[in-house]
């Protein structure tokens, strides 16, 4: 094989770039207190924005807050009273763990299997970083 061919491959092989130039920016929570719940308003639209499923953040999120909670139409609905501060500390923890590389510091990132143990996968930059085993719900 020439230089070109080698070269050809090498950039197959490599992960495809994001189509998304832009900064990120941290989803900001919307929160309400209604008696004595905290209900998180755009819960479904900051799951999209950081390409996570629902259900991981869900589980995080009452774990953290040591509470019970439900999603409804796209709201997280939590039992107990919660500030906004609060709830935003958390979901920036999650984005933090889960969704920002470490190598990198992008939000490109996805969940992979390897050997029975997840880890996160960059779309950038091809790292695959480990998650901390307690974290993985």
């Amino acid at each position: 094989m020439d230089y070109n061919e080698l070269l050809d491959e090498a950039y197959k092989a490599m992960p495809e770039k994001t189509l998304k130039k832009e900064r990120f920016e941290m989803p900001v929570v919307q929160s309400l207190v209604q008696g004595n719940k905290t209900i998180i308003s755009n819960f479904s639209k900051i799951m999209e924005a950081i390409s996570r499923e629902e259900n991981h953040a869900f589980k995080y999120m009452t774990k953290q807050l040591a509470t019970a909670a439900s999603i409804d139409s796209g709201r997280l609905i939590l039992k107990g009273i919660f500030t906004q501060q609060q709830v935003q500390r958390i979901l920036e923890a999650y984005i933090k763990e889960f969704v920002i590389c470490p190598e990198c510091g992008r939000p490109d990132t996805k969940f992979i299997e390897q050997h029975g143990v997840k880890r996160l996968k960059c779309s950038a930059c091809g790292a695959i970083a480990s998650v901390r085993e307690q974290s993985v719900l």
